[in-house]
């Protein structure tokens, strides 16, 4: 198990998508670097206001401590009070154009230590999409990328993490899905090391073949106020689900890191309303008839 390496891939790939997205807004990336009191720190790089995107982070973070945070111990109870390092790539796009979707993507590696014992490691992530309004040939295209990169490492991974994802993005007190899904998994080890760090690799490359094409194709396409209006009261779903069921953030607030850093991943402006539904049989509509559905899209 070599960290060092694992680190050095998280940042190039943080500087790899940031250099791919700087390119299609035309804008540049702040960069601001933190250091964290109680260990470690990171690299935020931010986008406000850009051509393409609205708002994006790809944040880069390395922190350690003495004792993990509950977040992180909630399903491994047996790890409590062990010190702990966590490094990772996480990210969230909010693009201008209502017709093309919010993502989201996150690789992390953990481990943990207690003196005389082995260390306890293990990885995580996954990427998912929150259209606004949906183009099956976009959920499809995202899914088929997505199966791709975890084919090498056995078949019965996609079809786990994609249901592990629809099961997590879920808003519960609104009975509907975030998005139209993705990958997403988490406590991964039953892989060897090597084995296990070349599946996140695969993971976070595909990022940009997944995303990059949905948005090159969409980000020209004419909207109006409307639009705008009802992409505004669907960045509210987004924000839910972050503050009240998201891990990490919970485990980001919790363990002291940036607090800047981690609500990045809110959208610049959002509307919430009184119990609003959309027009029957319009484009709004169809969003939750046919998209914020758990589905099978590759069938």
């Amino acid at each position: 198990m070599d960290n060092s390496t694992v680190k050095q891939y998280f940042l190039n790939l943080q500087s790899n998508i940031v250099g791919t997205l700087e390119k299609l807004d035309g804008h540049a990336f702040i960069t601001d670097s933190w250091e964290r009191a109680d260990g470690g720190g990171g690299i935020s790089r931010v986008l406000e206001g850009g051509e393409v995107f609205e708002r994006g982070g790809v944040n880069f973070s390395h922190v350690m401590g003495i004792n993990l945070p509950s977040s992180a111990t909630a399903h491994r109870p047996e790890l409590a009070g062990r010190s702990w390092e966590a490094m990772g790539v996480s990210l969230v796009l909010h693009p201008r154009n209502p017709y093309s979707p919010t993502v989201h993507m996150n690789v992390r590696f953990f481990s943990t230590q207690t003196e005389g014992e082995e260390p306890v490691w293990w990885f995580g992530g996954g990427m998912d999409m929150t259209p606004y309004y949906g183009f099956t040939e976009d959920a499809q295209h995202f899914h088929q990328t997505c199966k791709t990169a975890l084919a090498p490492f056995g078949n019965e991974l996609y079809p786990e993490f994609k249901t592990w994802c629809d099961n997590y993005f879920y808003l519960k007190h609104r009975k509907e899905p975030r998005g139209i899904g993705g990958i997403f998994f988490d406590d991964f080890n039953r892989l060897s090391f090597s084995d296990s760090f070349n599946m996140i690799q695969c993971i976070g490359n595909a990022f940009i073949p997944a995303y990059l094409p949905i948005v090159e194709r969409t980000k020209d396409i004419c909207y109006g106020e409307r639009e705008r209006d009802f992409q505004s009261y669907r960045r509210g779903r987004y924000v839910e689900f972050n503050l009240v069921f998201d891990r990490g953030t919970l485990f980001g607030l919790q363990s002291g890191g940036r607090t800047e850093s981690i609500l990045m991943s809110m959208p610049p402006t959002v509307t919430w309303r009184y119990n609003w539904h959309p027009e029957a049989g319009s484009a709004e509509a169809k969003l939750y008839s046919d998209f914020l559905i758990h589905k099978d899209w590759l069938t």
